[in-house]
């Protein structure tokens, strides 16, 4: 097993069989498709396998001497959690396993001991279309300048999707990337482009510290793995207008809170301006969340190999319509401004779940549950269904061809 961290040695007589022990996990990861692996002392290691976390219940209970040889292997600064040195209880860290699997990883204290969190990363950048987002992201890459944001909540795939949006600047553009992130989950190596990756706490003190220095760093693109408080937004929004292309993300539930949970870090009097600023330098939001693929489609042999989940996004390019929008705070007449941008790539998450359930990939059930307005949910899918020809049900008459023109 190959680290991204220097390691510390671990207890004499636990850590050759912790560490079997680890990889045996892994590989058990890998091969039954999980997203996340859970090891808590005194606890059996949990899966989490297309959503639901599963606990295995073949397995031994993880002991303390286990978990601190686990903890040594994997952090150099474990030692600051296990002693409660540490500010906030807890350390990230990325690795790659002995097949080449990366994952990434939080060790942090908890009542009565230890825990370690793992998420297993992508193998391969995959393509949008892979992804089950929008092509018309794509255009993204080719952008000179801007603040490019991605949302949504954790474990939605933020950072596999600007993953691939990187990957796409690096194969085609000879430029200079700078990444900053905690953890460096994605590796990227040079193509097209010079990249340079920066992980928070090993290369840099703060994501802010990393931002600012990047500047003199000659980028011409930046990576910023979140912005979350005052100062790294008002230095992305700074890098952006001075010529830079800024990619990061926001935990958020959809485009019009994401711009509002942007401007609302800022005093009540910088909030006009930094709506100004926003609506100058800020090119598109996409928002996305993972559904269950519980439609029809999806109970292939084929499907069932795959993950169990997709995404569903909503897309927010910002036209001089939206800007203007942005800048009088009316975040209330952005969803009408998405859903007539098709055109130019737009969608509501309306859109998109009626049309996962038009394809099959959701049932009619989790697309409703999922919108805030089921009936638009509904009165899209029958307008997809309209388009292509499909019967259409309607109340108290048989399905008929002949359903229409929307």
């Amino acid at each position: 097993m190959s680290h991204d961290n220097t390691t510390r040695s671990a207890p004499r007589g636990t850590e050759e069989a912790a560490h079997k022990r680890l990889e045996d996990l892994l590989r058990l990861c890998v091969a039954r498709d999980a997203s996340d692996l859970h090891l808590v002392q005194d606890e059996r290691p949990y899966l989490r396998v297309h959503g639901p976390l599963q606990p295995l219940d073949g397995e031994a209970i993880l002991d303390r001497q286990e978990m601190a040889a686990i903890g040594h292997f994997l952090a150099p600064r474990f030692e600051h959690v296990a002693e409660g040195h540490g500010t906030n209880g807890s350390v990230d860290g990325s690795f790659s396993a002995n097949d080449g699997t990366r994952f990434r990883f939080n060790i942090y204290r908890r009542s009565g001991g230890l825990a370690i969190a793992l998420r297993r990363l992508e193998e391969r950048f995959r393509g949008l279309a892979e992804l089950g987002l929008p092509e018309s992201l794509y255009r993204l890459c080719d952008l000179p300048s801007g603040l490019v944001v991605v949302s949504g909540a954790t474990g939605a795939g933020k950072s596999t999707t600007l993953a691939t949006l990187i990957d796409r600047i690096n194969r085609n553009h000879p430029c200079h990337i700078i990444t900053i992130e905690d953890p460096i989950e994605y590796v990227h190596s040079s193509a097209q482009a010079l990249v340079n990756q920066r992980q928070v706490g090993t290369d840099a003190g703060s994501f802010n510290e990393a931002l600012v220095a990047s500047l003199r760093q000659d980028p011409d693109v930046v990576l910023v793995g979140e912005i979350r408080d005052l100062d790294t937004i008002r230095t992305a929004i700074t890098a952006a207008e001075t010529g830079h292309l800024v990619f990061t993300t926001v935990h958020a539930g959809d485009c019009v809170s994401t711009i509002e949970r942007l401007v609302g870090v800022f005093p009540g009097n910088e909030q006009d301006s930094i709506r100004q600023q926003l609506a100058l330098v800020l090119r598109c939001v996409v928002n996305q969340r993972l559904l269950v693929a519980d439609g029809a489609t999806t109970h292939t042999a084929e499907a069932t190999a795959q993950r169990q989940r997709v995404v569903a996004s909503e897309v927010m390019f910002v036209t001089s319509a939206v800007a203007n929008l942005i800048v009088t705070g009316r975040g209330s007449q952005m969803y009408s401004a998405i859903e007539a941008g098709g055109n130019v790539g737009m969608q509501t998450y309306e859109q998109d779940f009626a049309r996962l359930w038009f394809e099959g990939k959701i049932s009619e059930r989790t697309a409703t549950t999922a919108a805030k307005r089921a009936d638009l949910v509904r009165d899209r899918h029958l307008q997809l269904q309209r388009k292509s020809g499909r019967p259409v049900a309607v109340a108290g008459r048989p399905a008929s061809a002949s359903g229409g023109r929307s």
